[in-house]
């Protein structure tokens, strides 16, 4: 008796003598241990031993030989379609005594059925099904059907009219492999078991690279982006994620644009590497260099030791650069010298140092306008813009709001070790109406106070903290000196197009100070 692959396990079959134990009749499902005596070829157990260990009256090795069976493996199913009963019958009857299974069709129509109902490994199709034809054009329909259901399903054509031009036509619409009737049963059954291996290969190919990349996206940064407007974006970072492409992330204070760059460091080649965040917008021109670049020792004053700069930092990883728009031209010159050329020198040195970053940028600023008023380099505007994401305001993306609230919710609630579980029907209705200037960095600050405000079981509208008047800028006398000077603030920045250093001047306050007001308010 002859034990098939799918029966055994094993790589091979486990062929027996006539003498052996017949093997029992036991239920698909179950797993048991065999022990059966069985008479072995040393031949075929041993094929490499030495001829003077052999010995050479023992034709055969009687032995007990155990092995430990798993629920098998359900044999391969094929699907054959042709329109001759006794062509199906004798294809059954075949494929059955070789171990398969079959299922049959004998009209075009019927096949799809058949491969939404059962797991097919295979299938056999014949090419002409209306008497008198012989242009095989309603097995190529169907095999374009077939396909269209399942890319990877093998297809074996086959017909009584072959010919090179049918099968060139066949294999060019997603044939496996090509017989002509009368078929040999020899050719016929390992070109079947040949497409069933190959097949099965490449679903576990697939099956693997799926499993990776839910490994390496299972450490990816939380982002919560189901919102329609926000799909296109998505596609974006998942396709650029992987390259060492520049990409300029632009939107307005608070959508996200740091969580963006974190995602796109964390699904790239370079996650294992470091991610070196830099405020650019916030260094002023006397320390650009010197934080981007580096010095040694004695390069000025406050130099006492050597400093590597963000760029050797960030070496073979990634360095995002935010507010990118508020660095001056002097500085803009320099950076742009290191994206061109990856050299650089540390202030004070004249030794020119390598350097391999990817660099991801971000600004709140439109910077075509700026290139346009002079106050950006065009080149440096391309030399970052590679591949540019343009993140929406959280006022358009009212599908992700109470999703982003629930999160904060949760991540507050675990800091400060309060159970709170959700919001009340007033603050969701509140959050709703909210205007939200300051986007996801403000609903963040939001549902972080109303965790703590929060006296019961729920999170309430008075404990988050936004009242009409913070809601549409109404009378000063409803607010506090706090909610004055954000709303000021807000206003500025709208005026000014959310140029911060314009915005700054304006208010008499320097840049660095009016970045901790927007860190403090959230904007």
């Amino acid at each position: 008796m002859t034990l098939l692959p799918w029966e055994t396990g094993f790589a091979g079959p486990l062929t027996t003598s006539p003498r052996s134990s017949p093997l029992p009749s036991l239920p698909e499902s179950s797993g048991i241990s065999y022990s059966y005596a069985a008479r072995l070829s040393p031949d075929s157990l041993f094929p490499n031993l030495s001829s003077r260990f052999r010995d050479p009256d023992a034709h055969s090795l009687p032995t007990r030989y155990s092995f430990s069976m798993t629920p098998p493996t359900t044999p391969p199913l094929i699907l054959i379609a042709d329109d001759q009963a006794d062509v199906l019958e004798a294809l059954r009857l075949l494929l059955k005594a070789e171990g398969f299974r079959t299922v049959t069709a004998n009209v075009p129509e019927g096949v799809p059925a058949l491969l939404e109902q059962e797991s097919v490994d295979a299938a056999l199709i014949d090419l002409n099904y209306t008497r008198d034809t012989t242009s095989g054009r309603e097995g190529m329909d169907l095999l374009s059907r077939i396909r269209a259901i399942d890319p990877i399903l093998p297809v074996v054509v086959m017909t009584a009219w072959g010919s090179v031009d049918k099968a060139v036509e066949a294999m060019r619409l997603g044939a496996s492999d090509f017989v002509e009737k009368p078929w040999d049963n020899t050719r016929l059954l390992t070109t079947l078991r040949t497409q069933i291996a190959l097949a099965r290969a490449l679903r576990m190919g697939q099956h693997l690279a799926t499993e990776n990349r839910r490994l390496t996206q299972a450490g990816l940064p939380d982002l919560i982006a189901n919102a329609p407007v926000m799909r296109p974006i998505l596609s974006v970072m998942e396709r650029v994620a992987p390259s060492d492409a520049n990409v300029l992330i632009t939107g307005e204070h608070g959508t996200g644009k740091e969580v963006v760059a974190r995602w796109i460091h964390a699904a790239s080649g370079r996650r294992e590497k470091p991610l070196v965040i830099v405020n650019a917008g916030g260094l002023s021109e006397g320390v650009f260099e010197s934080e981007l670049f580096g010095h040694v020792r004695g390069a000025f004053t406050d130099a006492k030791s050597d400093r590597a700069g963000r760029f050797e930092l960030a070496d073979e990883g990634t360095l995002f650069l935010d507010e990118i728009a508020n660095i001056g031209l002097s500085q803009q010159a320099r950076l742009l010298r290191v994206l061109q050329t990856g050299d650089l020198e540390r202030v004070g040195s004249s030794r020119t140092r390598q350097v391999d970053v990817r660099v991801l940028a971000a600004t709140n600023a439109d910077l075509k306008a700026e290139v346009a008023t002079g106050r950006f380099r065009e080149d440096l505007l391309f030399r970052l813009n590679t591949i540019e994401l343009a993140l929406p305001p959280l006022r358009d993306r009212p599908e992700d709001l109470l999703p982003l609230a629930q999160y904060f919710l949760g991540r507050f609630s675990a800091k400060y070790r309060k159970n709170l579980a959700e919001f009340a029907p007033d603050a969701e209705l509140l959050m709703r109406h909210y205007p939200w200037p300051g986007n996801v960095r403000e609903l963040g600050h939001a549902v972080e106070r109303g965790v703590l405000m929060a006296q019961g079981v729920v999170v309430g509208a008075n404990d988050l903290g936004l009242t009409e008047s913070t809601a549409d800028g109404g009378a000063l006398n409803t607010q506090t000196l706090e909610d004055v000077e954000r709303e000021m603030i807000r206003r500025t920045l709208g005026r000014c197009d959310g140029n911060v250093s314009m915005a700054a001047k304006e208010l008499g306050l320097s840049r660095s100070a009016l970045y901790r007001r927007l860190q403090r308010f959230g904007l």
